[in-house]
């Protein structure tokens, strides 16, 4: 989020101990200010919840028979050197 975006004032509740992680977070320069952690924090949860929900999409759409078959069409279409690059990493 750039630095021009527009804000939102919001009050949350939260745990002495969180405050006191965010307090020290940023004395540890590892944000520039409060806001900057809570930021980071809701971007890198929302980002593992949308990694999680595509992991579970593309193992539910490898089961399924239509997919199995359109990805056995793609890979044999594939050059050889394509194929090797997209093998297992088996002692390259």
């Amino acid at each position: 989020m750039s630095r021009t975006s527009r804000r939102v004032k919001r009050t949350y509740n939260l745990r002495p101990a969180t405050v006191d992680t965010v307090r020290q977070l940023v004395e540890a320069r590892v944000a520039s200010t409060h806001d900057d952690i809570v930021e980071r924090a809701v971007r890198d949860l929302a980002r593992a919840f949308r990694d999680d929900l595509h992991t579970r999409i593309w193992a539910q759409a490898g089961q399924a028979p239509e997919f199995q078959a359109e990805m056995r069409e793609i890979w044999e279409g594939l050059a050889t050197d394509d194929r090797r690059a997209w093998e297992p990493d088996v002692a390259r």
